[in-house]
């Protein structure tokens, strides 16, 4: 795990600047409803908010704009820090960042001793949560940190995603949900390795159950703009034409009880 972590780390730190901004609030994944359509937050006015997986702080801004109470972010990468806090402070705003893996609370980081417990309203990740090597841990930090009834939003790749291929014109099924072991596999972003996990639904929302988190509602859709228009036939990874027959990611909000 230790391995994974480091790798995952320097190589996000390498690629840091070339995903400024990519995937964050009101967006919620490719080619599905933003947060504008959704209000699955409502109304974040003085709400003590923690992004994990915070990247270049957009999504912290996002909240920031909506007159969030209290930032706090974290985040593997030192460099996405320093890109957050670029960001918030060159708009006005600050917030509290920890460089840290998802996994562990940072307690001793240098930007303070550790993220409180019962502290904040609302815990999510936009399209950060699928990279934890250890869920059950991650989801149990998650929960420590909200208070009683605290609301935890997260977003990634829709779990069929890695079971559908483009093969002579057509999307086909290639490869076995039901396969899925969680077991890790290495691939390249941006020229660096990087290690992920493909998980199942039932993984989601037994590691929720476990932390003593209720899923109180589950988007998996295509927007309306790409069912809208046409869209020739691609191999891309996230495709507007593969939108058209399954979503591409999907958003879950839980509560914890």
């Amino acid at each position: 795990m230790n391995e994974i972590l480091k790798q995952n780390q320097t190589s996000w730190n390498a690629i840091a600047d070339d995903w400024f901004g990519t995937t964050a609030l009101p967006e919620y994944g490719c080619r599905m409803p933003t947060e504008t359509e959704l209000g699955l937050f409502g109304d974040v006015t003085g709400k003590r908010l923690l992004d994990i997986g915070c990247g270049s702080g957009h999504s912290l801004l996002y909240h920031a704009r909506r007159g969030a109470g209290e930032l706090w972010g974290l985040d593997i990468s030192s460099r996405q820090l320093e890109n957050a806090r670029g960001l918030l402070r060159g708009n006005g705003y600050d917030a509290r960042l920890f460089c840290s893996p998802m996994e562990e609370n940072p307690e001793g980081a240098p930007e303070g001793t550790m993220l409180p417990l019962g502290y904040f309203d609302f815990v999510y990740s936009i399209y950060a949560i699928g990279w934890t090597v250890d869920l059950p841990a991650t989801l149990g930090h998650v929960a420590s940190y909200l208070k009683p009834s605290g609301i935890f939003i997260f977003s990634w790749d829709h779990p069929f995603m890695p079971c559908v291929d483009a093969r002579d014109g057509q999307y086909v099924l290639d490869g076995g949900y039901l396969d899925f072991d969680n077991s890790p596999f290495t691939f390249e972003k941006g020229g660096m390795p990087m290690t992920l996990t493909n998980r199942k639904f039932s993984d989601y929302i037994n590691a929720l159950a476990e932390a003593g988190l209720s899923v109180e509602h589950m988007v998996e859709e295509t927007d309306a703009e790409t069912l809208r228009c046409p869209a020739e036939f691609s191999s891309a990874y996230y495709a507007p034409g593969k939108a058209k027959l399954m979503p591409l990611s999907f958003v879950m909000k839980a509560r914890k009880l």
